[in-house]
């Protein structure tokens, strides 16, 4: 069914790309659009890691480099039962993290510098198992396409002002183009991303075995992250769904616009697992990290 859907909004997103393509440039519009589709499509099958992972400017880490982060995500992917996916820092100050691969044997999990440094070793464990889950439930493809294709819509609607056209086009669908065909992409990345969240949250707390770790990293994620600009996802909003948290300054509310379920939605939901698991109910206020373990953290990791 996964599959299936994936598919259907694949079909999607390729129709509306070939509906913009025919308003900007008619029949020959609409075919260069589905070219420019598969095309689109299979980079992002081939080379979806590589794609976002250099517009963030990540960079791979090793165990040498960073034995902590390397070891835990190899604990936590044994765990889950997926092949161990590479290691990638992003040099941000902004607390995040996203998974992306087109499979779980080519997947990477990337982490910023401000993630490491704002949570406690549990809240980490909890958002990468979060992303494990992502590369499980093979999410990774499909949100990594759908930001390829998101950001093209984007683009192509806006050339649609400056593109040669019919003198008996409507200009008054061609302003329409212009103002719904992004707002439509739009619409279909925060489905994506809603459901999918609440599902990696649901199936990572199940790998870590504490879902009040992610419900804690969560909070501490949110509460930063809005004071704390993220500058290659400013430049890059297509790719916004595919952070656990949105990496966009102005996120405020669970409204139309926003890229990601309400954080306080998704700990709630945490907490209701924890108590259908038997675990111990602990306040979502994280713990702070012991000095011995900074002190290890800032001597192991290339981060510093």
């Amino acid at each position: 069914m996964s599959t299936l859907k994936t598919f259907l909004l694949l079909a999607v997103m390729t129709a509306l790309f070939m509906g913009i393509g025919w308003l900007v440039a008619g029949q020959q519009g609409a075919l260069i659009a589905l070219a420019i589709a598969a095309a689109m499509n299979l980079y992002a099958w081939w080379g979806s890691d590589k794609m976002v992972l250099r517009i963030h400017k990540a960079r791979p880490v090793t165990a040498r480099e960073a034995p902590e982060l390397v070891e835990m995500i190899e604990d936590l992917a044994r765990r889950a039962q997926l092949p161990v996916p590479a290691t990638y820092v992003i040099d941000t100050e902004q607390p995040n993290a996203f998974a992306t691969g087109r499979n779980p044997q080519n997947a990477a999990v990337a982490v910023t510098r401000g993630l490491i440094q704002a949570l406690s070793r549990e809240e980490l464990a909890g958002v990468i198992a979060h992303e494990l889950a992502h590369i499980r439930n093979r999410d990774t493809l499909i949100m990594t396409v759908t930001a390829t294709i998101a950001g093209a819509i984007s683009f192509i609607s806006q050339f649609g002002l400056f593109a040669p056209r019919d003198r008996g086009t409507n200009p008054i669908v061609l302003i329409a183009m212009l103002i719904l065909a992004p707002l439509a992409a739009m619409v279909v990345q925060m489905a994506i991303s809603r459901t999918r969240e609440y599902e990696a949250d649901r199936i990572g707390a199940e790998i870590v075995g504490q879902p009040m770790w992610l419900a804690s990293a969560l909070s501490r994620i949110h509460s930063l992250a809005r004071h704390i600009r993220n500058p290659q996802a400013e430049g890059a909003p297509a790719t916004a769904h595919m952070f656990i948290v949105n990496p966009l300054s102005g996120e405020r509310m669970d409204n139309l616009f926003s890229t990601h379920p309400d954080v306080q939605n998704r700990i709630a939901a945490l907490k209701r697992l924890s108590q259908e698991m038997g675990g111990q109910q602990v306040s979502s206020r994280p713990a702070a990290r012991s000095r011995p373990a900074r002190r290890r953290q800032a001597a192991a990791g290339p981060w510093n």
